[in-house]
């Protein structure tokens, strides 16, 4: 009898969570269609046109991988390719270390903590654009610190690596770094902001110096941090484009091209919609090659190991 009234009193039950169910499923639908069409479509869109001869306006021809045999043949894009490659390591890099030596520098309780978190974070909350200009001056070496150094009574001092093509890689690289380090700080402080105190009681007993405990405890504890704050940092590193722009124009000669400013060039100034297309899918094909361990590590290996 009392399995019968409990099965009964929760039928209803059941009928609500279906319900409410169904109701999120429906309102899910228009989010799925511009995913599908949006994202997926266009994706699809621009790999079907890397296969074409398009210029001015798409066509839907067949041209095989001619155009792909024209971007790798292209020194642009190769130097594109090669700058997108030093940019990320050492963005990437620096921002992690800057912005962990950051965190920890917050973390140790200081006076007026509020102000240098605001100080760190401030420059994050300016553009690419805005940040890219205000370098560009500063590292003009008729503007910024050059002038400024050698007014001060050495004229012999030289910082041009803004317009030194071997260099110019490494000012976008500073620039960058300066104004993404504070959200990887930011996330980072969470991180250690949860760590347990009591762990950090039990080093000072055992006499355990704090260098080792941050590199061998509180950095595996605040793994996800880090790896959210590096997928954050990467989706910057593929979309670079506007730093670029603001500060040297893909300059000097074609030093500091990246390859989203290539793809930009070709839509909407050289009118090579093929090649262009060309070079954004190689850019996805770069991004799904470096997501694909991530991915299976995280979604697919875990999901085999449960029961």
């Amino acid at each position: 009898m009392a399995v019968s009234t409990l099965a009964t009193a929760s039928q209803p039950a059941r009928q609500h969570r279906r319900r409410r169910g169904l109701a999120a499923t429906i309102a899910l639908i228009p989010l799925a269609v511009v995913v599908v069409v949006v994202y997926l479509g266009c994706m699809l869109w621009t790999v079907r046109l890397s296969f074409s001869s398009s210029k001015l306006l798409p066509v839907l021809d067949w041209v095989g991988v001619q155009q792909y045999d024209r971007l790798f043949a292209n020194e642009r894009f190769t130097v594109s390719a090669i700058n997108i490659g030093i940019f990320g390591v050492l963005f990437i890099g620096g921002c992690l270390v800057l912005g962990f030596l950051l965190a920890v520098f917050i973390d140790q309780r200081i006076r007026a903590e509020g102000v240098f978190r605001t100080l760190f974070l401030f420059p994050h909350a300016m553009s690419f654009v805005v940040t890219g200009l205000a370098w560009q001056w500063f590292l003009n070496p008729t503007l910024g610190l050059q002038k400024l150094v050698r007014d001060a009574g050495f004229p012999s001092f030289t910082f041009d690596w803004l317009v030194n093509q071997e260099m110019v890689i490494y000012t976008l690289v500073i620039a960058g770094v300066w104004q993404a380090a504070g959200l990887v700080m930011a996330i980072l402080l969470a991180g250690l902001r949860g760590v347990d105190e009591d762990l950090w009681k039990a080093a000072r007993i055992d006499g355990i110096p704090p260098w080792r405990v941050y590199l061998s405890i509180v950095l595996p504890l605040i793994g996800p941090m880090i790896v959210t704050a590096t997928v954050l940092l990467a989706v910057q590193v593929v979309k670079l484009y506007d730093l670029v722009v603001a500060m040297t124009r893909g300059g000097p000669g074609i030093a500091s091209e990246v390859p989203a400013k290539f793809v930009m060039d070709h839509f909407f100034e050289r009118n090579n919609i093929g090649l262009a297309t060309a070079a954004a899918t190689m850019m996805l094909v770069t991004v799904v090659a470096a997501l694909a361990p991530w991915i299976y590590a995280r979604y697919i290996r875990a999901a085999g190991r449960q029961p």
